[in-house]
């Protein structure tokens, strides 16, 4: 069994990775095989919504200048996922943000393969942070996995991350809990137990298209809702 730790941070060596070997030295203990990847320095296109990837049933993305589609490679062999993120802005990093919108969307995401993610910060917005991250496994049918608190460490460089003892004590958990999980899905596999059929999506939209008045209902039926505006001469007016 394989989990793939990837670091959503621009610095390699910083507080994200602190935290990331955490649960990755947990994980190895656990006898589970490891890999932390680096989502590196280079621009990361973000989704431009253009549906080729599933258009053409890619199961990647059509653009492949960066690593999204490595990581996407990788992720077949792999058994579990944990997003790792610096705090920007209250949110994840745009890096990391754009990287999962294009994996997640080209792929439809990882089913039934757990997933967990953390974040590090130097004082605050690690929860809101934490809970976009989370977003991706949760509507991808990923099972989310859990720790004894939030999934942060606090600190501005990795020596300061060393000092919260409670947020690597969380790191440690949610490797063990990830191992304990994925021992267990494998054990259920062992005696029949899988996965969920799943069941075909249904889309519905929250701003519908209505039937079109008849044509002597126009006005009778228009007015409740745009009171000011004249259908009729499509222009506003000034109500009376």
């Amino acid at each position: 069994m394989k989990v793939l730790l990837l670091n959503g941070s621009p610095h390699p060596n910083g507080c994200t990775f602190r935290a990331l070997s955490e649960v990755e030295k947990t994980l190895q203990q656990e006898g589970i095989e490891t890999e932390i990847f680096f989502i590196g320095h280079d621009p990361i296109r973000g989704c431009m919504g253009c549906g080729m990837c599933r258009k053409n049933k890619l199961g990647k993305c059509i653009f492949g200048e960066d690593a999204v589609n490595v990581v996407i490679k990788k992720m077949e062999e792999c058994d579990g996922l944990i997003v790792g993120s610096p705090v920007h802005y209250a949110g994840a990093s745009g890096g990391i943000t754009s990287f999962l919108d294009r994996m997640f969307y080209s792929t439809g995401g990882f089913p039934y393969k757990p997933g967990a993610a953390v974040v590090s910060c130097r004082r605050a917005g690690s929860t809101a942070a934490l809970e976009q991250l989370n977003k991706y496994f949760m509507m991808n049918n990923m099972p989310l996995v859990p720790s004894a608190y939030w999934n942060m460490v606090h600190g501005n460089s990795p020596e300061e991350v060393e000092q919260d003892l409670e947020g690597l004590m969380v790191m440690r958990t949610l490797g063990r809990n990830m191992a304990w999980l994925l021992k267990s899905i494998d054990a259920g596999k062992a005696h029949g137990i899988l996965a969920p059929a799943a069941e075909p999506k249904t889309r519905t939209n929250f701003i519908r298209k209505c039937e079109p008045a008849k044509k002597e209902d126009e006005e009778k039926n228009f007015a409740p809702y745009f009171i000011s505006y004249n259908k009729v001469n499509k222009e506003y007016q000034e109500e009376e």
